[in-house]
């Protein structure tokens, strides 16, 4: 049985989800990013491609870690579009 859960465990982490990130220009420079939708994901990127990289990671952590601790991942794919720089 061990072996199944640890099967559906790597089918859900695979899955893909959506989640509008605001990325905002700061005025000392780089890009302030937050991801609404996953309470406490704040990060920075001196780029606009790092800020970019940043999130990716710091989601992927949040989410691995709502899934150590059982908790639903809830996804706004649905909803999601890309939005504009601002």
């Amino acid at each position: 049985m061990a072996r199944r859960g640890s099967t559906f465990r790597k089918q859900h982490l695979s899955a893909e989800y959506g989640y509008i990130v605001i990325y905002e220009r700061l005025l000392e420079g780089g890009y302030q990013v937050i991801v609404p939708a996953l309470p406490g994901i704040v990060t920075y990127g001196r780029t606009l491609e790092e800020a970019r990289e940043m999130a990716e990671d710091a989601s992927r952590c949040h989410l691995r870690a709502l899934l150590k601790d059982g908790e639903d991942i809830q996804s706004t794919s649905s909803r999601a579009s890309s939005a504009k720089q601002v």
